[in-house]
């Protein structure tokens, strides 16, 4: 009896380790047969000196459900773009890296609207339009919306720390990256990881 005993005993473990061996490989095809991002081989991934500090955000994050305003007063969501590829840059015309990168955001989004992408200028001034109209007007700023996160409810959602934070939103509505501090926005190469990240059209650079 013993022996029987141990007998079904080692079958059982070799039974339970088939098992085990079965699930393993099943995982392994599911997970090797499909891309899969990782901090270290990101798929929305920017090269050598495009940007000082650029971090893709693994996984992708939906962005979240907090309204932000035109200048007319009316809520607007991330929600309200959805199949597009957004830039959403937090600034203030008080922060002088903000000031400094806006004529070079309007003139991306006016370089990338028609593919599909735009760029969504979140201020957090508390006076509102009647600082930022003016602003927009000084600096000839022609394609750029005039946007407000009040209260920066949506830069606290998002865990915006300072200014100029820009986050990358691809067109299944996620953040896929996040630039902190300014940037040269109206170059190609910068342009073409905007495309890459956001899901936009390639060319080629």
């Amino acid at each position: 009896m013993r022996k029987l005993k141990n007998i079904k005993t080692r079958a059982g473990v070799i039974a339970a380790g088939a098992v085990a061996a079965a699930m393993l490989a099943a995982w392994s095809i599911l997970v090797i047969g499909r891309p899969v991002a990782s901090p270290q081989s990101p798929v929305c991934a920017a090269r050598s000196g495009e940007f000082v500090n650029f971090a893709a955000t693994v996984p992708p994050r939906p962005m979240p459900e907090e309204p932000f305003f035109d200048k007319a007063g009316q809520a607007l969501r991330f929600a309200d773009y959805r199949a597009k590829g957004l830039v959403v840059n937090f600034w203030a015309t008080w922060c002088a890296p903000c000031v400094k990168e806006m004529p070079d955001l309007d003139r991306l989004n006016a370089r990338l609207k028609a593919e599909g992408i735009e760029v969504l200028t979140l201020s957090s001034d508390r006076e509102g339009a009647q600082v930022v109209e003016p602003f927009y007007r000084k600096l000839n700023l022609k394609t750029l919306p005039v946007l407000f996160d009040k209260g920066s409810a949506v830069a606290r959602a998002l865990k915006v720390t300072g200014l100029p934070t820009t986050v990358l939103v691809d067109r299944e509505g996620r953040e896929v990256a996040r630039v902190i501090g300014s940037a040269a926005w109206d170059s190609e190469p910068v342009a073409a990881t905007v495309r890459r990240c956001v899901g936009g059209k390639s060319t080629g650079a």
